[in-house]
């Protein structure tokens, strides 16, 4: 978990080549993501520059972007808030996950000389793995369910596709890690997960990504039960994901 004091050290330690501005808004969006900062919640600039230990300006900038993405709005001489959450969009945004992605088995299945074997041997030995040895750590789920989606779209080597598939999952990060935080999601996970590589190794593609589907649009069922009283209680407790 990262402590605030963490936070201001990586940003003074950022490389070169990135700039101030950037740092500041990826740590807000973590802020947001980590439920650190919560829909409603209200802070000033100066909060945020003295938090992190940098100017206001690179905060200025960082959340006028976040505010272009949706994430907050700026208040008539009060600050900024949190945004509620647009749940319409994230809708929107897991239908266009669910495109992505059974493209990408149908892909994997079908030109398999494109593939990384690499890839999905990595899978394997996170997900193929008997009941005692699968990870109860919710936060490393998180992170695992998180990263074989991503690597599913990536193997099949279309690269617009992975980029804009990147892009979906950071928006819906958020609120994806309220997806599940209790064992039957997790045990859930691992076993539709191992479903959708045994048909991708056998080069069963309709079966992939009717898995797939079915597979993201539980997720998406989830995300619709969740209540603002959860975000706030997840302040407390951390999320999931699904």
């Amino acid at each position: 978990m990262h402590t605030a004091a963490s936070h201001t050290a990586a940003l003074g330690d950022a490389p070169v080549h990135r700039s101030r501005a950037d740092e500041v808004y990826e740590q807000l969006k973590r802020d947001v993501s980590e439920f650190k900062l919560v829909p409603g919640d209200r802070f000033t600039e100066t909060e945020i520059s003295e938090r992190l230990g940098v100017s206001r300006t690179p905060v200025r900038q960082a959340l006028f972007r976040l505010q272009h993405e949706g994430f907050v709005e700026v208040l008539f001489r009060s600050g900024w808030r949190v945004l509620p959450f647009d749940f319409d969009q994230f809708e929107e945004l897991y239908d266009l996950r669910m495109v992505l992605e059974t493209t990408a088995a149908h892909r994997l299945c079908e030109d398999a000389l494109k593939v990384n074997p690499a890839v999905l041997d990595e899978l394997v030995a996170i997900w193929l793995v008997s009941p005692e040895q699968r990870s109860n750590d919710t936060v490393q789920v998180a992170q695992w369910d998180e990263a074989f989606h991503c690597a599913l779209v990536t193997a099949a080597g279309n690269a617009e596709m992975a980029r804009v598939h990147r892009d979906v999952t950071e928006r819906i990060r958020v609120i994806r890690r309220l997806d599940f935080t209790k064992q039957p999601r997790i045990d859930a996970t691992y076993e539709e997960h191992a479903k959708i590589l045994k048909a991708i190794q056998r080069k069963r593609g309709d079966q992939a990504a009717l898995l797939l589907r079915s597979h993201i649009q539980t997720s998406q069922a989830e995300v619709r039960k969740i209540t603002l009283h959860q975000v706030h209680l997840a302040r407390q407790t951390g999320g999931g994901t699904g």
